[in-house]
């Protein structure tokens, strides 16, 4: 007969229509009982259609049941509510007070770094009036989900994302919403959403310091902020704001992203700065935070966030930038972890 976790083992097989993660990573499996040759499997319902658990029903029986000697395989529904199954390692905001220096694209390009490393990662799309997360992963499938909850929607290599243009009719449809509406909008893709088991959930926020980014600061359970500025002085100077406000609330910032930094010439590779002088070493002072990356001005990866083919990007620079922000992150671990 199986052991529990051999049949743990093997529901991590068993794969959620729409997510496409195993029912494991969701978290949905509550209990496993092996005796005589039955094993029965207690499933949460959380965010799941009527259509959707009876094919997780028939193919975790017809799964468990191709386990040696097991003879019947029955599988239950049981109420859970989504604080019960979100099961979010680290909760990080990327955000900077300007708007169009490249806050969605370094939020994907973190996800997907960290992704690469074997992690479980999420995206939520905190700019509600002007998201863009979906285009740049070419995700146009809508969410599914029941009355507990919104099943997020994965991309090619796994990473979970919500947005509200997932649910437009229209890709370029306008938000026209006031303050409080768009702030209900985040909470509800954090309270409602069954993000399942993630180490990371990058949540990308809007430019400024006002409703959106207050909520989430205020509303989520935020393990750090990165910053992403790029290096004209004018964008500098409203970045610094938003360094203040997480200052002032008292919320880590995790690390700075210099995006836009410079360019290289095709034909004789010479670095060009586009927008004049580095402030990298000055931001990372004035947020007492460590750089995390110098993102350059690179056409191919325009090409591909246009075509949403953003995972298809291939660059050192990316794998640099996660491993500083996984370093940098447990460094922070290290200096707020006390001795008992």
């Amino acid at each position: 007969m199986p052991t529990e976790e051999q049949v743990r083992e093997s529901l991590d097989g068993v794969l959620v229509p729409g997510a496409m993660r195993s029912l494991t990573k969701m978290n949905l499996v509550r209990e496993v009982a092996v005796s005589d040759h039955k094993v029965k499997v207690s499933l949460a319902s959380t965010a799941l259609n009527e259509e959707t658990r009876g094919w997780i029903k028939g193919k975790v029986e017809e799964t468990i049941e191709a386990l040696p000697d097991v003879k019947e395989a029955e599988t239950e529904f049981v109420e859970a509510k989504l604080p019960e199954v979100n099961d979010i390692k680290h909760v990080v905001a990327v955000m900077s007070g300007k708007g169009g220096v490249g806050k969605s694209l370094v939020s994907g390009l973190l996800a997907l770094a960290l992704a690469r490393q074997g992690l479980d990662v999420g995206i939520l799309d905190g700019d509600i009036t002007g998201p863009s997360i979906p285009r740049m992963f070419g995700m146009t499938v809508r969410p599914t989900g029941s009355d507990s909850g919104i099943m997020p929607v994965s991309t090619k290599t796994g990473v979970e994302i919500m947005s509200i243009n997932l649910f437009l009719p229209h890709e370029d449809d306008a938000v026209i919403w006031r303050g409080p509406l768009i702030g209900r909008a985040i909470t509800q893709f954090w309270e409602e959403v069954l993000w399942g088991k993630l180490d990371y959930l990058i949540v990308d926020l809007p430019p400024g310091t006002a409703d959106a980014p207050l909520t989430v600061l205020q509303s989520l359970p935020v393990s750090g902020v990165v910053i992403v500025f790029s290096p004209q002085e004018l964008a500098a100077m409203v970045v610094r704001k938003a360094v203040q406000m997480c200052q002032q609330m008292s919320i880590p910032i995790i690390g700075v992203v210099e995006n836009m930094s410079y360019l290289v010439l095709p034909d004789s590779g010479k670095r060009l700065d586009v927008f004049g002088k580095s402030r990298a070493e000055d931001m990372a002072k004035a947020a007492q935070a460590p750089l995390l990356a110098q993102l350059p001005i690179d056409p191919e990866l325009a090409r591909l966030c246009d075509d949403g083919e953003l995972e298809r990007y291939d660059s050192a620079l990316i794998t640099d930038f996660g491993e500083a922000f996984v370093e940098a992150m447990s460094k922070r671990g290290r200096q707020t972890t006390k001795p008992s």
